[in-house]
């Protein structure tokens, strides 16, 4: 099944190309089905690149989609242009009185600052409260994360050593988690940060389940009971140059970021970059969907509300 899009959306190009199964809203209206319906939240600069990576694996699942696209009001976009901006997306604003069967919330490039100091906090912080009673799963992606699990919980974070960057191999480590049904015992994501949240913190959560985990990258993967929040710190949904952009980005400005790990083949930055974790990004959100979003959200959408979000009998 397709994802449903406006019809002019630049990424529509891309993901027919590529062979993902789109619907333009004109062709969506012919059908009698209702689509799950997912709010995207994006608050990165490039935000024509990332509303593609995520299109494309929303639309890669065998379930009509549905995709918002959602911006922030109190920051204005400085590298996308304001047609694209007005023409695609939504302010907060008009759609706070909707309903969502699911949410994406992407990272953003503002880590080094103190939360509260994020010119858009306060209305972040008012979308987070609100999406757990208007939409029925959220997923928390990189600084996003990071944000909802100060958040909700008071997890806080903190530096680095250095930029942890490149592509890292990840364990599951919950005994049954189905976000993560058919991954392979260990699997690839990149990362791209400086911070990372308190992880003593988030083990000593009981309304976290804490799913998956690197030796080099830290906690990867945890939600909350019924996967009404899922936060994911690395990001799966990176083409296959992202860190090399990002790499060469930051080569230009001398900040001194080394060589992503294992990325490029012999760290030669001239060889193409091995892409080593598409099928995993493809498991991570059609489980999503799937699991926690098709399967469980309400028919009608004006039945969502507040769920208790601990695990009162779950010992494992």
């Amino acid at each position: 099944m397709p994802i449903k899009i406006p019809n002019s959306l630049p990424a529509r190009k891309t993901l027919e190309s590529e062979n993902i199964f789109v619907m333009t809203e004109t062709r969506a209206r012919t059908q009698d089905m209702r689509p799950l319906r997912i709010a995207l939240l994006n608050l990165m600069p490039t935000k024509i690149t990332t509303e593609t990576q995520l299109s494309r694996l929303l639309g890669n699942t065998p379930l009509q989609v549905e995709l918002t696209l959602v911006q922030v009001e109190s920051h204005v976009s400085k590298n996308t242009p304001e047609e694209h901006m007005l023409s695609f997306y939504k302010p907060f604003s008009a759609i706070e009185h909707e309903n969502f069967d699911g949410m994406v919330i992407t990272g953003a490039p503002v880590e080094k600052l103190e939360f509260e100091e994020v010119e858009y906090w306060d209305e972040l912080c008012h979308i987070m409260d609100w999406s757990k009673s208007h939409v029925h799963s959220v997923f928390h992606i990189c600084w996003a994360a990071q944000a909802g699990l100060y958040h909700h919980f008071g997890i806080g974070k903190r530096f680095l050593d250095k930029k942890l960057f490149g592509v890292f191999p990840h364990r599951v480590i919950y005994r049954n988690p189905v976000l993560l049904r058919g991954f392979d015992d260990v699997f690839y994501v990149p990362h791209s940060r400086y911070t990372e949240s308190d992880s003593e913190a988030m083990l000593r959560e009981p309304r976290l389940k804490i799913l998956s985990a690197s030796d080099e990258a830290g906690i990867y993967a945890s939600m909350t009971k019924n996967g009404r929040q899922i936060f994911i710190t690395g990001h799966s949904e990176y083409d296959r140059d992202t860190l090399k952009d990002e790499y060469l980005r930051d080569k230009k400005a001398g900040l001194g970021t080394a060589i992503p790990r294992n990325y490029f083949p012999g760290d030669d930055v001239g060889k193409e970059p091995v892409m080593s974790w598409r099928s995993h990004a493809n498991l991570l959100y059609s489980n999503w969907l799937n699991y926690f979003v098709y399967q469980t959200t309400p028919y009608n959408l004006s039945e969502l509300s507040a769920q208790s979000e601990s695990f009162p009998d779950d010992n494992s």
